[in-house]
């Protein structure tokens, strides 16, 4: 909330530096694949890319109108995807930084988005109930996924790419079928909105973590 990302060394713990030049709280960040690139999201409305050697801004991604609630390279580190709390995803080239497309169609914030493992498919998750999964190649929406009664705050793709999980406000999380949208299973137990959920490396198991201060763990 300081406006500041930091980097630490994972052997020592020490702080290796700071990267500065947000105006407002950083509240999303990653690295590419390769581990040279930080990308982080601002409350500014602006994206940040960062080169993880030196500490110095690459590019800086304008465009969204509202605060940034995601963002993140895909596995080829060409392409960079941005959710914002303006209701659109941004698609941009990693390269040069430069927007290439804005994927539209919810009606209320966007909460969060990924790449699916090879980057061919998009899914956003929104506050307006639904989630949906685009076509990175042709930015179509290919799939809308309706069935949660509150806002979905978090989505994920098994490693396997052909499902989708997602975690509500409604107490529930789904996981759907990422080429058709159909609501494969429903994981009830909570009592409180679920605000964090993955599948594990194999596709196996997920976890979910809710406000009720419980994790639960899912085969």
């Amino acid at each position: 909330m300081d406006t500041t990302a930091k980097l630490w060394s994972v052997q020592n713990g020490e702080e290796v530096r700071t990267l500065r030049g947000h105006s407002g709280e950083v509240i999303s960040l990653s690295f590419n694949t390769s581990g040279d690139r930080i990308i982080t999201g601002s409350f500014d409305h602006t994206v940040a890319v960062w080169d993880a050697d030196t500490g110095r801004k690459v590019h800086i991604l304008i465009g969204h109108c509202a605060e940034i609630s995601s963002a993140l390279f895909n596995w080829d580190c060409s392409l960079i995807l941005t959710g914002s709390m303006d209701k659109t995803c941004m698609l941009w080239d990693a390269t040069n930084g430069k927007c290439v497309a804005t994927l539209t169609g919810h009606d209320d914030e966007i909460l969060d988005s990924c790449f699916d493992y090879t980057g061919k498919l998009i899914a956003t998750a929104s506050a307006d109930g639904t989630a949906r999964i685009f076509s990175a190649a042709t930015r179509k929406c290919i799939a809308k996924l309706e069935g949660h009664e509150g806002e979905i705050s978090k989505i994920s793709f098994n490693p396997q790419g052909n499902r989708l999980l997602t975690g509500s406000s409604d107490k529930t999380a789904r996981i759907w079928d990422a080429q058709t949208g159909q609501c494969l299973q429903v994981l009830e137990g909570h009592t409180d909105e679920i605000f964090s959920c993955t599948f594990n490396y194999k596709g196996n198991i997920v976890i979910t973590g809710s406000k009720d201060n419980t994790c639960r763990i899912w085969r």
